[in-house]
């Protein structure tokens, strides 16, 4: 089944109680000091309409005292040994399910009798949904009241069909379901993150290829508030301190204009050959005013060995002198092959060698909603030289339906032309000198946004002179005027 964007509403589920199930799911519970609740969880996990033997549970022990207990059929505890948190509890049970899908689940969780099976009709549809279940927070299903955000989006989304790349911000580890194979193909779980590992997870899944669907029919209670919504702003003030160098779409999380993350929100993909044209492109990918930029060189960077050799007369000299100018630039890669993927990073921008982008092409291009939007540059000896931009989420959906990657992306994200010039990007030889940082290319910008707003009003200056006195000789031809302006707007 294809999915456009996160449009799920594609996709037919059967009605609860109408259809037979296939696949095993495995209930990965994360616990810590809580036998209680979790005895009350687990009781409402035996009543399943699910069948039985395709659900077990994982109880994951997070270093309780006294150690938790689970005498339920079906069940087994697991204790961590090594580290501790919500994030590392849940890798431990990820990694100790058996199930073809994994359902997170809360210790502190009343779930409605048909609350599995709700979720796993998705799962029997596609192999790539993201089941978020629904949850209301009180005393009770009849008065218990949605997380007020939540139930905003998915007001504000028809209930994430029209999320878009965002629908991710709603995945949750109270009660969410996922593919085994899918949450692998996006890495598993953060073992290191002890808050919002689910909000992190679920940005990583997105670019894996995933579609979220909140289903209004998996209903659950949790007994009393969040701690979202009991301390919401120190949550945020913690979880934002780390988020942003996983996330790179919290793009306001990121406001610095130098600093360096751990994801880039763009990578720039070149193919090495002669040193000065690559160079050129490298360089200016590196120097735009999109920050978070990284670039993989591509080349046979196994034939640069350390035997004897005439410094300048190196076969592979060209290929050398790109390794040493990069080789302690942290932004730079170097690759043998060029990544099919560049998960979780979001975009791939594909560059020819020799092709310069502007201070602002890479932050235009991926402004764009399309899954492909390919640069016609010039006409070349073969056909068309073009550079690609590549939404990582739409290619990796491609790639899990199967088949011609680029009609895929086309049917499910859309796909645009556009060309070179409109762009700002342009020969080595025609470009202008690369300004210092990128504060500069955009002072550089300013200047020129204000140069085409006085040449506007003078243009619209002598429009209104000719139209109020039309009998007038026109005043002598600016010859300039005309093709600055085609030239810059």
């Amino acid at each position: 089944m294809r999915v456009r964007h996160n449009d799920y509403g594609s996709l037919s589920p059967p009605p609860i109680g109408t259809w037979a199930p296939e696949l095993s799911v495995t209930v990965v519970i994360p616990a810590y000091d809580c036998q209680d609740e979790l005895d009350r969880t687990l009781a409402t996990l035996a009543t399943q309409t699910y069948p039985a033997h395709l659900l077990d549970v994982v109880v994951v022990d997070d270093g309780s005292s006294p150690p938790l207990r689970a005498e339920a059929a079906r069940t087994r505890v697991v204790r961590v040994e090594d580290g501790w948190g919500r994030g590392n509890a849940r890798n431990t049970g990820a990694l100790a399910a058996t199930g073809e899908v994994i359902h997170w689940l809360d210790a502190d969780m009343f779930l409605a009798s048909d609350h599995i099976e709700a979720h796993m009709r998705w799962h029997h549809l596609i192999d790539h949904a993201v089941v978020i279940g629904d949850i209301v927070f009180g005393e009770d299903f009849a008065s218990g009241t949605a997380q007020p955000y939540t139930a905003r989006m998915l007001e504000e989304t028809r209930r994430l069909k029209d999320a878009g790349r965002t629908a991710y911000l709603l995945h949750t580890g109270a009660t969410t379901s996922v593919s085994a194979r899918l949450l692998a193909d996006a890495g598993g779980v953060n073992p290191r993150l002890n808050m919002a590992e689910d909000t992190e997870l679920g940005y990583r899944l997105a670019q894996a290829g995933a579609v979220f669907v909140p289903d209004g029919e998996a209903r659950s209670l949790h007994v009393g508030e969040s701690t979202v919504m009991r301390r919401q702003q120190e949550v945020h003030r913690h979880n934002w301190s780390f988020l942003g160098d996983h996330i790179p779409d919290l793009r306001w999380l990121r406001s610095h204009p130098r600093r360096q993350w751990l994801v880039p929100y763009v990578r720039v993909v070149v193919e090495a050959g002669g040193y000065e044209e690559t160079r050129a492109t490298v360089d200016s990918a590196l120097a735009g005013t999109m920050p978070d930029v990284a670039v993989t060189l591509v080349g046979p960077w196994s034939l640069l060995t350390g035997e004897r050799r005439s410094n300048l007369d190196d076969p592979h000299l060209d290929l050398r002198l790109l390794h040493n100018l990069y080789e302690h630039e942290p932004r730079v890669a170097f690759a043998a092959s060029a990544p099919e993927s560049v998960a979780p990073t979001p975009y791939l921008v594909t560059v020819p060698r020799g092709w310069v982008l502007g201070a602002d092409s890479l932050a235009r291009l991926v402004a764009h909603e399309e899954g492909l939007v390919s640069v016609a540059l010039a006409e070349g000896a073969d056909g068309v030289v073009v550079a690609r931009m590549e939404r990582t989420a739409a290619f990796s959906r491609a790639r899990r339906v199967g088949g011609d990657l680029d009609a895929l992306v086309d049917e499910m994200f859309g796909s645009l032309w556009v060309g070179g010039a409109e762009y700002g990007m342009t020969t080595a030889e025609e470009a202008e000198p690369i300004a210092g940082d990128p504060a500069k290319w955009r002072a550089l910008a300013n200047r020129r946004k204000n140069e085409i707003k006085a040449l506007e009003a003078e243009v619209a200056r002598l429009e209104q002179r000719a139209a109020a006195a039309p009998d007038e000789p026109p005043e002598p031809r600016r010859s300039g005027l005309a093709t600055f302006l085609r030239r810059v707007i």
